[in-house]
């Protein structure tokens, strides 16, 4: 199996719907033994989506910005496992004006928010882990990207947000390589999960995609997605590090898709 003896950290798991979610399940289903992260409110909903893992796990509550929550679920999985293999980082966060249509009035405080839940906190998840991921003599980071090349409708800061995700995730495979930790990003054609599904405007996401994906995009199904995940947490990419890897369909290589309205050239 693609993850089998693995110790791996799920954070962010919210619904069954989320990516997350789905690669707890394909992790389990790979070998691997998991910890989830739930945080705030939706804690007793991660609790009720880890019941319908084919293994329910044990879920842990973590703030990514308060530092007692990470040491806390650092002791906590010393105690459990000695090491980790390695992890998922699925959390991002931008208050309401900080999205939307609002990007010139969004006060800087917002755009702090955004920056440090969805970005920094990477570096403050492979900090925390990297006492245990080196006791392991190495493993795998993956972040939930999206590809933030361009500027879109109403995703405002938190476009900005994971533009500096991939940054960090560039910068974590060149200081972490050492011990032997590989540092990717898997940027995600847009699904319709619960956290999407709050940022205005998001049907416009789904109607490019549809007319320009050359694969085409189901924005129901989060496996394609969960998959790259596994794989790159998995030691079939020991040569991977500081990659943003695209599931999306294709999206991100085509300029414009057949459907959009080109007009035939005169004769």
């Amino acid at each position: 199996m693609l993850l089998a003896g693995k110790r791996l950290l799920i954070t962010g798991v919210l619904t069954d719907d989320s990516i997350a979610w789905h690669t707890a399940r394909i992790a389990q289903q790979e070998g691997a033994e998991i910890v989830c992260t739930g945080f705030g409110r939706g804690m007793r909903l991660t609790e009720r989506s880890v019941q319908r893992l084919p293994k329910p796990c044990e879920t842990y509550e973590l703030d990514i910005n308060d530092p007692t929550h990470v040491d806390r679920v650092r002791a906590a999985l010393e105690e459990k496992w000695g090491a980790v293999d390695g992890a998922v980082h699925a959390i991002a966060f931008a208050p309401a004006d900080a999205l939307g249509g609002n990007f010139l009035d969004t006060p800087a405080e917002s755009a702090k928010t955004a920056f440090l839940t969805s970005a920094f906190s990477y570096k403050t998840l492979a900090v925390g882990l990297l006492p245990l991921m080196q006791k392991a003599g190495g493993g795998a980071l993956v972040t939930l990207d999206f590809d933030n090349r361009q500027a879109w409708p109403a995703y405002d800061w938190m476009g900005v947000a994971k533009a500096a995700l991939e940054a960090v995730t560039r910068y974590l495979a060149r200081d972490l390589g050492r011990y032997n930790i590989r540092v990717n990003a898997v940027s995600a054609g847009p699904l319709a999960t619960v956290a999407a599904r709050s940022i205005p405007g998001f049907a416009r996401f789904h109607d490019v995609w549809t007319s320009r994906a050359p694969l085409g995009w189901d924005d129901t199904d989060p496996e394609p997605v969960a998959r790259m995940v596994c794989l790159l947490l998995s030691d079939w990419t020991p040569m991977t590090t500081g990659e943003i890897v695209h599931v999306d369909g294709g999206f991100h290589a085509v300029a414009v898709g057949p459907d959009e309205g080109l007009r035939p050239s005169a004769t």
